[in-house]
């Protein structure tokens, strides 16, 4: 059983290392354009809460014999799901992903890729995360409460960003159409065909 958990939690924790080398080879290409970084104060409080999201999940599953959740076959592929579209989201972006706000003043916010239907499809995964991956090993105690303070924290940081992105940016014509979390059900979030 604890197999499994550590496979998937080292396999995450992995990734997320090589998205911060990403994240900072990307840092210092945008600030080379000129990009000013937004939010720095609110940056190491996430930073915080992500660590501590890790060692609240390592601890309750590992506590609870690390044991996969009766609803693994369901909560799995969603889980897959949901990488893909952590995948779709920073490959959307190119060079312009990262995990702190750098916005390029006078640039063209990215439309392709899942930003044709949402504004934040980013924090969609992270949200989606935090409240999945520790119902995998039946540590509902860190889905619960690392989803608040994550729904706390983006509830700042997307504030930050937008005006920032509003300001410096084509923004707030481009994405003015668009829902920021969940893409409208009929239709197209700009009523037009989206362009690729």
């Amino acid at each position: 059983m604890i197999v499994r958990f550590l496979f998937v939690f080292l396999a995450v924790v992995t990734i997320r290392i090589i998205e911060l080398r990403l994240a900072k080879r990307n840092e210092r290409y945008v600030k080379a354009l000129g990009a000013q970084e937004f939010g720095a104060r609110h940056y190491p409080w996430i930073v915080l809460m992500h660590v501590g999201f890790f060692l609240s999940l390592a601890v309750e599953a590992l506590r609870k014999g690390a044991r996969p959740s009766r609803r693994w076959p369901l909560l799995f592929p969603l889980f897959l799901f949901v990488q893909g579209l952590r995948i779709w989201t920073i490959s959307s972006l190119g060079r312009f992903w990262n995990t702190k706000i750098l916005i390029v003043p006078n640039g063209q916010v990215v439309k392709k890729g899942p930003y044709r239907w949402i504004r934040h499809p980013n924090y969609v995964v992270v949200a989606l995360e935090i409240a999945l991956l520790p119902l995998l090993f039946q540590a509902p105690i860190t889905a619960l409460v690392f989803s608040l303070l994550n729904a706390f924290l983006l509830s700042i940081r997307i504030a930050v960003e937008e005006r920032a992105l509003a300001a410096l940016t084509d923004y707030r014509e481009a994405f003015r159409m668009r829902p920021r979390f969940l893409p409208r059900l009929r239709g197209n979030a700009v009523g037009k065909r989206p362009q690729a």
